[in-house]
């Protein structure tokens, strides 16, 4: 179900955009959009805060405290109401594509009376937007762009939002009698980066019980299709939900089937077929005779196969069951393995935690180490200074005087120059345990420029790890347009790692990004780029991308001992 926090979050921040789009003071966007990120990555439920408490959170002042608390008293919140009313529906639409600001979604809509996606598309196939003020042919193809990224996302939803729902569908499941186990399969099992719809999996004797729970959910909003075998519904977030009931003794089978993929699957079937035998979800037959063989474990499945249970992370046919042949699936990194995070943000930049309240977090998670890594001045918006940088690496030899378990790392994500320079000149990167250089402005460099700037980054004897590599946000903004491939040989000749940003909207780098820097010898690192303590949780969803790259454990350089990773991280620095 949606987080109280999420829903506020999302919100505030539609305020912001309403305000945008209306003309609203600057200022005051960026007041609502701060107050959209603080709720959200609270770490309180809001619904149970009082006014005095709520504005007790960072960014969040009275007026935009009263107006979550009227909301969780009257489920509305007026305000965003009476913006609503003055923004077309259409303008509303068009803001959602990637690439298209408010204000130009309202002059679109003012100048040539474009209210929908479809009317947008005429209007460039026509090159009517050439007409406009502002509209050049590269605004064009950054919007035709935009428009193939929405349409591509369609009502697909982050993996994050996916595994959040079909875990509270199980947990309500295995709660009924006679249930007896439920799990989720499909994409959300195979960790895929987007999810069209979820797929759970339940077995018991009667089904009926379960199918009716399932139906009654709070989350559903409409019961697509109900039956003894099969439910399907609708949530309130309007995702697909379908609930298969099998027999206990078909489990195994049911769960290797409805995790898929498809192209998984037909090799599956097509080893079974070669050994005289049919592969379904309801088990593995003799092909003649349809003798049942096994169909209660995924791992009988699989061995009575010649192959060993093989992660659902790799079931995608791009390797694995060669691979699994031959004897040479890898042993996949584990959330287990990771041994601290490496790309943080406290109060002291963009964060909404201190940077007490993230040291302690990670802390709880077990780590052996945990780096804070606030955004440097060329990031201006920031407001970053030699002075604060100094203070908050004070703070933290502070606190690694009281601490014994878990080591505090001071490290700083750098900006990546249009040409390739970072912020802070050698002598004051020195002072840092590690330096993270990401990509955060000039997104549309050609090519060549983008790739030469990326291999500069990596060449900065100062810097480790080039973070969100690709810059990317799903169904937001696309990958920078680089030479990929050059990129990965500049990091494995200069050991610098890749990240592997696990926050929900990046995920980046991406499963096939990984798939191919591995080929050029790159280590990776996993982390959260957390902004709240409640992001650091968002590590499962790097580790499942990992995964999805068949990355180890050893090729994850945050999985090291302290002493090895240091080693790393400093490698370059004589030179």
């Amino acid at each position: 179900m949606v987080r109280s926090n999420d829903e506020v979050g999302a919100l505030l921040q539609e305020y912001a955009d309403l305000l945008s789009i209306t003309g609203g003071e600057a200022f005051k966007v960026r007041v609502y959009e701060k107050a959209a990120r603080a709720v959200s990555g609270h770490h309180q439920d809001v619904s149970t805060l009082a006014a005095s408490e709520l504005r007790q959170i960072p960014n969040v002042g009275k007026s935009i405290a009263d107006k979550i608390a009227e909301y969780f008293r009257s489920g509305r919140m007026p305000a965003i109401e009476e913006l609503r009313a003055k923004v077309p529906a259409g303008v509303r639409e068009l803001t959602t594509i990637p690439t298209l600001g408010p204000k130009k979604a309202l002059q679109l809509h003012e100048r040539l009376g474009v209210s929908s996606v479809d009317q947008l598309q005429a209007a460039i196939e026509t090159e009517k937007l050439r007409d406009l003020k502002g509209f050049g042919p590269k605004t064009e193809e950054n919007i035709r762009h935009g428009i193939a990224l929405a349409q591509q996302a369609g009502g697909r939803v982050h993996l994050d939002v996916a595994t959040e729902l079909a875990e509270e569908v199980v947990a309500q499941l295995h709660q009924v009698t006679g249930c007896a186990d439920c799990t989720y399969a499909g994409s959300v099992r195979r960790m895929r980066e987007t999810v069209g719809d979820i797929d759970i999996l339940a077995a018991a004797e009667d089904s009926a019980p379960l199918m009716e729970k399932f139906a009654g959910l709070p989350i559903v909003s409409e019961v697509i299709a109900r039956g003894g075998t099969k439910t399907s519904v609708r949530t309130t977030q309007g995702l697909q939900v379908d609930l298969r009931v099998v027999a206990p003794t078909a489990w195994g089978a049911a769960l290797q089937y409805f995790t898929g993929s498809k192209a998984h699957n037909i090799r599956t079937r097509e080893i079974a077929q070669r050994r005289k035998l049919k592969l379904s979800e309801y088990g593995l037959f003799h092909a003649e005779s349809g003798e049942l063989i096994v169909s209660r474990t995924e791992d009988e499945v699989y061995a009575r196969l010649g192959l060993p249970w093989i992660p659902p992370p790799l079931r995608e046919d791009r390797g694995e069951i060669d691979a699994a042949l031959a004897g040479e699936l890898p042993e996949l990194v584990t959330e287990k393995d990771i041994r601290g995070d490496l790309h943080t943000h406290t109060t002291l930049t963009d964060g909404v935690s201190t940077l007490d309240d993230m040291v302690h977090a990670a802390a709880r998670r077990g780590y052996a180490y945990y780096a804070i890594t606030d955004h440097a001045p060329n990031l201006s918006m920031q407001r970053m200074s030699d002075e604060k940088m100094l203070e908050q690496r004070e703070a933290v030899r502070r606190l690694n005087k009281t601490r014994r378990r878990m080591r505090v790392l001071h490290g700083t994500e750098l900006n990546i120059d249009p040409d390739g320079e970072v912020d802070w000149p050698p002598e004051f990167l020195a002072g840092f345990d590690l330096c993270i250089a990401s990509v955060h402005s000039h997104f549309d460099q050609p090519r060549r420029d983008m790739t030469r700037r990326l291999v500069r980054a990596c060449e900065n004897p100062y810097v480790s790890i080039i973070g969100h590599p690709t810059t990317r946000q799903l169904g937001r903004r696309p990958p920078v347009d680089a030479d990929l491939d050059e990129v990965f040989a500049a990091c494995a000749r200069t050991a610098t790692a890749l990240e592997i940003n696990a926050y929900p909207d990046r995920l980046d780098l991406s499963d096939d990004d990984i798939l191919r820097a591995r080929r050029h010898g790159v280590k990776f690192a996993i982390n959260t780029d957390a902004h709240a303590t409640v992001h650091l949780g968002y590590l499962r969803y790097g580790v499942g991308t990992a995964q999805r790259g068949w990355l180890t454990a050893d090729e994850v350089i945050n999985t090291w001992p302290l002493r090895r990773l240091r080693t790393f991280l400093h490698k370059n620095r004589h030179t």
